[in-house]
C-alpha cells in the first residue's frame, strides 16, 4: 500500500514531467523534479532514469485518454464522444513527440506496441456504440479510424491547425448513409 504523500509525490512528478517533456525533450530530471516541487531523491526512489520517467508519463496519458471513454458515452452520442475522444487523442500525440526525444528507439517501440492495444479497444468501444444506436456505419473498422486519424496529429497546430477539419470529414464517413 502506498502512502497518500507519496501517491500525491508521484502523480506532481508525472504532472511536471508531462509539461517539461513536451515543451523541451531535453528537460533535465533536475528541471522537473523543480517543477514537481520535490526532491531528486523522492523524484529517482521514483523514476531511476529519464526513460522510466518518460515512458511513466506516455502510459499514464494513454491510460487517462483510453479511460476516458465510458464517461464521453455517458454524455454524449458516440459520433460526438469520438469527435471529442480524438482531439484529446490528437494533442496527446502531438505532445509525445517532446516525449520521443527522451526514449531510446527501442523504448519508443515498445511503447507504441502496449499502447496500440488500449487505444484500438477504446476506439471499437465508440464505434460499436454508435453502431447499436444507428449513427455509425457498420462496416466501421477502429484500425482504419486509427490510422486516418495519424494524419491529424501530423498536421501542423497553430492558427492554420487543419485537423479539425480534416476531423470532421473523417467522421462523416463514418456516418450511416442515409436511407434511399
Amino acid at each position: 500500500m502506498v502512502r497518500s504523500d507519496a501517491r500525491e509525490n508521484r502523480a506532481r512528478i508525472l504532472a511536471a514531467a508531462r509539461e517539461a517533456l513536451s515543451a523541451d525533450g531535453g528537460a533535465s530530471m533536475n528541471q522537473i523534479a523543480q517543477r514537481a516541487g520535490v526532491g531528486a531523491g523522492t523524484l529517482y526512489r521514483n523514476f531511476p532514469t529519464r526513460e522510466a520517467l518518460a515512458l511513466a508519463v506516455y502510459q499514464d496519458e494513454v491510460a487517462r485518454i483510453t479511460g476516458a471513454v465510458p464517461d464521453l458515452l455517458a454524455r454524449m452520442p458516440p459520433l460526438e464522444a469520438l469527435r471529442h475522444w480524438t482531439a484529446d487523442l490528437v494533442e496527446a500525440m502531438r505532445r509525445k513527440h517532446g516525449l520521443g526525444d527522451a526514449l531510446s528507439p527501442g523504448a519508443h517501440q515498445a511503447i507504441s506496441e502496449q499502447s496500440y492495444g488500449p487505444v484500438v479497444a477504446a476506439i471499437t468501444a465508440i464505434l460499436n456504440a454508435g453502431k447499436k444506436d444507428g449513427t455509425i456505419r457498420a462496416d466501421a473498422d477502429p484500425g482504419d479510424f486509427l490510422q486516418l486519424t495519424g494524419a491529424l496529429w501530423r498536421a501542423a497546430s497553430g492558427p492554420e491547425d487543419r485537423s479539425p477539419r480534416m476531423l470532421a470529414l473523417i467522421l462523416d464517413g463514418l456516418r450511416t448513409p442515409p436511407q434511399r
